[in-house]
């Protein structure tokens, strides 16, 4: 465990004994597993936007990719009968799919990945809406074929709910990809200088089209556990937003927005921190309305957090190489 990832768990003790001396409710089993329950929904497509942002870029259609695959999925469950696993199969590779095409417009149309997928999160939302004609899609009574599939994402095991046994094993996966495999070397070099990757034999464009590729997947994954928490979709509105939760729960683990620095670890402690965060808006009976305001200033005061560790850095690094060059000198003298 690294310095910022021991710093945020620092960081949430802190606040969680704050709230809980505040609000005993905080640490009450109900709101434990409660706040278990959004963690593992939030974390799963957060740990897919950090990657992303390793490699530099941004994913912005996070939100719109849940209302778009959540109706597809609900329609081929529901409406068409379709057995859960190959609906379920379906939506992942959905998922894949639209990671690979804002893959193949950022590397090959060398288009800016901001605009790709800020122009995804526009498109999915309107089809998403012309697809259910706007109108809000459900599972209805007696639907009992999507029972085991309700349990597997919407259950809990030992009082554990089953998201955040998923985030826990999706984290560990990841962990491995970018910690422990050569892909994961190849992400932070070509976050860190894509033409010095390039020029170091790294084909620096797949490695970006599959960071995207996986977040679509686990976009994918997200959206079938959303589904099953809110019941209902409704295509105008569901999924808003969500592409900020997992910005800010990346940059709040750690993920720097220029890109080459993250940590799987940091990202899960991240979406820790923010819905800690939440809660403690949300019983200390602070407006709803704020909320957006909280997050706000919490991508803030990561943003300024990183740019004075930047600083701190450079200037360290500065001051290593005048100390370097102090004996060459002399001797030269």
């Amino acid at each position: 465990m690294g310095k910022k990832e021991l710093g945020l768990v620092l960081l949430i003790l802190v606040i969680g004994a704050v709230t809980a001396t505040i609000n005993p409710r905080f640490i009450s089993a109900v709101n434990l597993v409660n706040m278990a329950n959004l963690i593992g929904l939030y974390g799963l497509f957060s740990i897919g936007e950090g990657l992303v942002i390793i490699t530099g870029g941004i994913e912005l259609s996070i939100g719109s990719m849940f209302a778009l695959l959540g109706v597809v999925f609900l329609d081929l469950l529901v409406e068409r009968g379709i057995p859960w696993p190959v609906a379920l199969g379906a939506i992942l590779l959905g998922g894949v799919a639209l990671g690979a095409i804002h893959g193949f417009l950022i590397t090959r149309m060398k288009l800016q990945p901001f605009v790709v997928t800020l122009c995804g999160l526009l498109i999915y939302r309107g089809a998403a809406r012309y697809y259910t004609n706007d109108a809000t899609m459900g599972f209805g009574y007696g639907n009992e074929g999507s029972g085991t599939l309700a349990w597997l994402t919407a259950g809990r095991s030992f009082g554990v709910p089953h998201t955040f046994i998923a985030l826990l094993i999706v984290a560990a996966i990841m962990a491995v990809v970018l910690h422990k495999s050569v892909y994961g070397r190849y992400l932070y070099a070509v976050g860190k200088n894509e033409e010095a990757a390039r020029f170091s034999g790294i084909n620096a464009d797949r490695v970006i089209a599959a960071a995207y590729m996986i977040s679509g997947l686990l976009a994918g994954l997200s959206a079938v556990f959303i589904v099953f928490y809110t019941n209902s979709v409704s295509p105008s509105s569901h999924g808003n937003f969500y592409e900020l939760y997992a910005i800010a729960a990346a940059v709040l683990g750690g993920c720097s927005l220029r890109g080459g620095e993250g940590s799987i670890l940091g990202i899960v402690h991240g979406t820790i921190l923010l819905q800690v965060q939440q809660n403690l808006v949300n019983l200390l009976g602070i407006p709803s309305s704020l909320n957006f305001a909280v997050m706000g200033t919490v991508i803030l005061a990561g943003v300024l957090a990183d740019r004075e560790l930047q600083k701190r850095r450079m200037a360290a690094v500065a001051n290593m190489g005048a100390k370097a060059a102090r004996p060459a000198a002399a001797v030269a003298a």
